[in-house]
């Protein structure tokens, strides 16, 4: 047992001496406190083995990993480099820091050779006299008690806010008192077009009793049927005396008024239907002053 425990060690010394131990080294000799640094480690060996270098899971203590920067296997005469450049980050105060980064070499399926190079170290250069020196005082403070000028700054959450406030403000009022706003718009609206209809209707009737003209008469019906389409939201317009007289009820005012204005509009213009038609004027006019009223009441 002792023999073979003495033969595997000799082994194990043997295959040690034979691998070549890889080196590293820092891209400087001193560093500051948050510079970065670069540690590159090399390692030359046998083209037929397998090597792992280190990721970035390895142990960097007392380093921070920053990322690193790798080179293809070079290979020539059986033998082959391999080189990574890790880049580092220190926020250690010791004054010299060392690293050392291990290579894993696989033998086979179960044996891996790990293999450390050389400790690489770093002096830390400080850019602060170090504590307890004469240069490590406070400087002596003066006091200033003026008062320095700032730009005015635009408060946008404070806008933003007062914007979000109004206009929930504003839905809330619509919500409220919109409806009862729009019908008293509505009833602006009506009176304003239906004292805008008289004063047309008085004019165009004004026309008719000067001239006596067929055209005009005609002028005035139209802007009777316009106004009632307006004010009962309906398509008046395109309908014959017998359809309108239908739509209204029978009204009398409206079949007798629309038969005399067809009399004088498509017939012949008689004095006596010129009288009928002054009349005819005034039931019109009664009939859109009692719609208006029906509709302004409801």
């Amino acid at each position: 047992m002792g023999n073979r425990l003495l033969l595997a060690a000799l082994l194990l010394s043997s295959l040690s001496a034979q691998a070549q131990a890889p080196t590293g080294r820092f891209s400087r000799a001193a560093v500051a406190v948050g510079q970065p640094l670069d540690y590159e480690l090399r390692y030359e060996h046998a083209a037929n083995e397998e090597v792992i270098f280190p990721d970035s899971l390895a142990q960097f203590a007392p380093f921070e990993y920053v990322g690193r920067t790798w080179q293809p296997t070079r290979t020539a005469r059986g033998r082959s480099l391999d080189r990574t450049v890790y880049h580092l980050r220190t926020f250690s105060l010791a004054p010299v820091q060392a690293l050392q980064l291990p290579v894993l070499v696989l033998r086979g399926a179960t044996d891996t050779l790990r293999l450390l190079p050389p400790a690489a170290q770093v002096q830390l250069r400080r850019t602060a006299p170090a504590p307890g020196s004469a240069a490590a005082s406070p400087p002596a403070l003066r006091q200033d008690l003026g008062q320095l000028p700032l730009e005015p700054a635009f408060n946008y959450p404070f806008w933003l806010a007062g914007l979000a406030g109004v206009l929930l403000l504003a839905v809330g009022v619509a919500a409220l008192f919109g409806q009862r706003w729009r019908r008293r718009y509505g009833r602006y609206k009506r009176r304003k077009n239906h004292v805008y209809f008289l004063a047309q209707f008085a004019r165009h009737a004004e026309r008719f009793t000067l001239s006596r003209s067929a055209p005009v008469a005609e002028r005035v019906v139209v802007l009777w049927k316009n106004y009632l389409s307006n004010l009962e939201d309906t398509n008046l317009s395109s309908l014959t005396t017998k359809e309108l007289v239908e739509h209204f009820n029978n009204d009398d005012d409206v079949r007798r008024a629309l038969r005399a204005t067809d009399r004088v509009v498509y017939g012949n213009l008689l004095s006596e239907d010129a009288q009928e038609v002054d009349a005819a004027f005034q039931r019109l006019r009664n009939f859109a002053e009692r719609q208006y009223e029906l509709v302004a009441a409801s």
